[in-house]
């Protein structure tokens, strides 16, 4: 057996170093002015790089990763991109506060970049502070494991390191650095700078980069507007069945702007997020998006709308009518994942033409009955389809148990039309159904802890929870109840 990598021996390479100046700045990390600490350590996470988890214990990850030393052989850039926010193009944005260290491949061969967020200044800091405080990197460090938990594509996190270093947000916060983990940290943004800058021959030695990178079974394609229509096709199904993943589970990405957009169609970027708890399509997590642009139901077409975005930015590469072509293949592509997805949840193993409105119509009385998305479908697999049961655990989700015994009835009737089993029913639909999901008071929870008492305790507590979401685990049912009152007011903005 191969033996775990030390830190001197992680092997960094850094193949976006390689390309021509503009794409980055060279920019080394800021230390912290005030003595740096170990927050957390995700061993799932360091397994990807096949690092040794016993290197938690070395004051040397905390240098490594809190800024005041570099890991051996990483070359540390700040990505540049631009973006359209909140549906305004900003002709430039790029890594104010991150940093690329490099890129590290596993002995499996996959390859992850290692992006420090909260490294200090770079040239696109646009007058920040380079900083991120502790309470956001808890928030992301939580939620990227909670999401991949779920089987939902998403960054990863490492490790957090904390400082007493001042940063001021709305109030005086303190300082903290995320090691954040991705095959790619390149944007739908990264191509929209070159575009705008009208710097063509940059858009496509940027294509052709993350086409070998990322899509080498593409490289065969000899004509190059095809190649990089192909490309886009592919970009375009991955960010539809993302998002129908969003959907299915209750998610709500706040900040859904194209700099936020991954090429790779992960989750990137959790600055404001949020789980859905009493079931409203209207849900907006965001306390700076006054006008709900991102909105839980407009994630759909927000995504459609970004796509669009990075079509036209691949305009000097590809003829219109094949890149038309396949953003015309996003909406068809989200309906028919997302219905599979529901389809699941619901527990049925067929599709029949009535499933679209069956499960439309459950969403508007749980909407009416301000029910909880999670605890319901989760409570749906005991569902028993006998002609006598009441199923009254149910019903009690429900004010009005009319509304709910006439979708219970044609429920039954479908699960009877396939020949649907109870037990071997709730067993597949325990399996795509979460019982703990990261809501917002549970991160909060762990957040004061962190703040107020310096106890990271439940940081570690819930990172174990939320990688097995799915389990009924032991001593855990609080993690699985509904938010207290107060849980349902945590005010969670872009300020991080």
């Amino acid at each position: 057996m191969e033996l775990l990598r030390t830190l001197e021996t992680l092997q960094f390479d850094n193949s976006y170093a390689r390309l021509p100046e503009p794409y980055y700045q060279r920019v080394s990390p800021t230390p912290f002015s005030e003595r740096p600490y170990l927050v957390s350590f995700n061993p799932s996470a360091a397994a990807l790089i096949d690092l040794d988890p016993d290197e938690a214990k070395r004051a040397e990850l905390v240098g490594c990763f809190g800024g005041s030393l570099l890991p051996p052989g990483s070359d540390p850039i700040a990505m540049l991109y631009s973006g359209h926010q909140f549906g305004v193009y900003v002709p430039q944005l790029g890594d104010g506060r991150a940093i690329l260290l490099g890129e590290v491949r596993n002995r499996a061969g996959e390859k992850w970049d290692l992006h420090l967020k909260g490294a200090g200044k770079t040239a696109f800091a646009r007058d920040g502070d380079g900083r991120a405080v502790l309470r956001s990197t808890i928030r992301e460090y939580l939620c990227s494991d909670a999401m991949h938990g779920l089987g939902i594509p998403t960054t990863r996190a490492l490790c957090i390191v904390g400082s007493e270093e001042r940063v001021h947000r709305e109030t005086i916060e303190t300082g903290a650095m995320l090691l954040r983990m991705a095959p790619s940290h390149v944007r739908f943004g990264t191509f929209e700078v070159f575009y705008y800058r009208r710097q063509h021959e940059h858009l496509a030695n940027l294509a052709d980069y993350v086409i070998e990178q990322h899509f080498p079974h593409l490289a065969h394609v000899q004509d190059a507007s095809e190649r990089y229509a192909r490309f886009f096709r592919e970009v375009v199904e991955r960010t539809a069945r993302l998002i129908a993943q969003w959907q299915a589970v209750g998610w709500a990405h706040g900040v859904m702007n194209t700099d936020n957009m991954s090429i790779l169609g992960i989750t990137l970027d959790y600055g404001p997020f949020g789980f859905i708890d009493d079931y409203d399509p209207g849900f907006v997590c965001n306390h700076s998006d006054h006008h709900g642009r991102y909105a839980f139901d407009r994630q759909p077409s927000i995504g459609l709308w970004n796509l669009s975005c990075l079509a036209q930015a691949l305009l000097p590469l590809a003829q219109q009518e094949p890149l038309k072509t396949a953003l015309d293949t996003y909406e068809p592509t989200l309906t028919q994942h997302f219905d599979a997805l529901m389809r699941a949840k619901l527990g049925f193993r067929e599709s029949r033409p009535d499933d679209v409105s069956l499960t439309t119509d459950l969403l508007n009385i749980m909407q009416a009955n301000r029910v909880d998305y999670t605890n319901f479908f989760r409570a749906l697999g005991a569902f028993r389809s006998g002609p006598d049961a009441r199923n009254e655990p149910l019903r009690e989700f429900f004010l009005d148990r009319a509304a709910f015994d006439a979708w219970a009835a044609r429920y039954r009737e479908r699960l009877r039309a396939e020949g649907s089993q109870d037990e071997a029913r709730q067993s597949r639909m325990q399996r795509v159904n979460p019982k703990y999901v990261l809501r917002n008071y549970l991160a909060q929870t762990a957040i004061e802890q962190a703040t107020q008492q310096r106890d990271f305790s439940e940081i570690d507590r819930l990172l174990t929870l939320l990688r097995d979401p799915y389990a009924e685990q032991r001593d855990m049912e609080k993690y699985a109840a509904p938010p207290p009152n107060w849980g349902k007011h945590v005010v969670v903005s872009c300020s991080s």
